[in-house]
């Protein structure tokens, strides 16, 4: 991940002046590098993304290089369709992490969410649209399609079959029909054309898997590509999410280490720009209070190990992560409970804040501080129970429609 603006005082200066005077701007970027002009990208506030985009002589040089869900934000607040041009130069990965941050509703796939980046890949190009096609793993186009349509095959041995009302066909032998009246479809329609004549065997296989597959082993499988593409990115399970939330008896919760558990090894890439964060001595919450007190590499360390913790939260809280208000809502949360705990600590400890911080892992004051404040803990957070209940009722709502059918 590259520095922030507090590093980077060229960047700092562009965004400055694009403010006022976009020609001034330009020129000035052409003197940037492109970690440079990473930086200006995701310093500069989401709505006005795509302008700035824009200005840059080889946008498709700095596009790559984006944090994956920080693509994602300004796709989405670029405007999807007038973003489609953006995606034309994302990576693979950059590619299916919009599907794996937004595309889905907690631990269930969004049909609606999942069309909508279908609508932005169709609009990118044929080449844009197989990649994301071939990379997007084919149990959640399955799931999608089944949402969508109907298919059916060409029987071998009946010539009393009739082509379905409505049905489209690319090879004469698979029928496909849209499963609600007044649905577009067209989209849908490009991707098995682009399949079909570039793919053909993922294009027999999503077909074959509308027709035949279970729900409850592709969503299973589904959710385990997902988890594990997740995890690399910087967002734990939901199973080890939710250890953040785990009981601690009374009689431990003050327990620190008896030594400095040392805040050093620097940061780590993170799927999202690290935001700035409040380190002053007159910070409302306690944490940041804290890390004014720590030296520049401590405090970069436990800032990064911030944003980790309010990845956890986001994931264990059903947050949807590819919203850019996510993370600040995770983030807001993180300090309220772990300044909770700190000052907890400090106090049943007779220490000062800093002192905890380098005795205590941020996760620990954080769960200390949800033990404390179970309201605040529970707040906003979706829970398995209610994530499995939608599943179930999506799962009830297919069959349904294929009793329809």
């Amino acid at each position: 991940m590259a520095d922030s603006l507090e590093t980077r005082p060229a960047a700092k200066r562009v965004l400055s002046v694009a403010r006022k005077d976009k020609r001034a701007a330009e020129s000035m970027i052409k003197g940037l590098s492109l970690d440079d002009q990473v930086v200006l990208i995701c310093e500069t506030p989401v709505a006005r993304r795509g302008t700035m985009l824009e200005l840059l002589e080889t946008p498709e040089a700095v596009i790559p290089l984006l944090p994956e869900a920080e693509l994602c934000f300004t796709v989405k607040g670029v405007g999807l369709m007038d973003g489609s041009w953006i995606m034309e130069h994302a990576t693979i990965t950059q590619l299916v992490a919009c599907a794996d941050l937004d595309a889905w509703d907690g631990m269930t796939p969004s049909a609606a969410s999942l069309g909508t980046w279908l609508e932005i890949f169709a609009e990118a190009g044929e080449e844009t649209l197989l990649r994301a096609g071939q990379s997007i793993d084919a149990e959640l186009w399955v799931l999608f399609l089944r949402e969508r349509i109907f298919v059916e095959l060409k029987p071998n041995d009946d010539e009393s079959w009739q082509v379905p009302v409505g049905g489209q066909t690319l090879d004469g032998q698979f029928y496909y029909i849209a499963k609600a009246d007044k649905d577009d479809i067209a989209a849908i329609g490009r991707l098995l054309q682009t399949l079909f004549t570039r793919d053909y065997w993922l294009y027999f296989r999503v077909l074959q898997g509308v027709m035949w597959e279970m729900d409850t082993d592709l969503e299973e499988w589904a959710i385990r590509w997902r988890t594990g593409r997740l995890e690399d990115l910087g967002f734990p399970s939901w199973d080890e999410s939710m250890r953040i939330y785990g009981f601690l008896r009374p009689d431990v919760r003050s327990d620190i280490a008896a030594e400095d558990i040392g805040l050093t090894g620097g940061g780590w890439d993170l799927p999202v720009w690290m935001p700035p964060l409040p380190a002053t001595r007159d910070a409302q919450h306690a944490v940041f209070r804290a890390a004014a007190e720590l030296d520049a590499d401590e405090r970069r360390t436990f800032f990064f190990g911030f944003i980790s913790l309010a990845n956890k939260v986001a994931t264990a809280d059903g947050l949807p992560l590819g919203d850019i208000e996510t993370l600040p809502k995770a983030i807001e949360k993180v300090a309220v409970l772990a300044s909770l705990g700190l000052e907890f600590i400090a106090r049943e400890r007779g220490l000062d804040l800093a002192a905890v911080v380098r005795r205590t892992q941020l996760e620990r004051l954080f769960r200390v501080g949800a033990n404390l404040d179970r309201a605040t803990a529970e707040r906003d957070r979706v829970s398995y129970q209610e994530q499995l209940e939608r599943s179930l009722e999506k799962a009830e709502k297919n069959q349904e429609d294929e009793q329809i059918q």
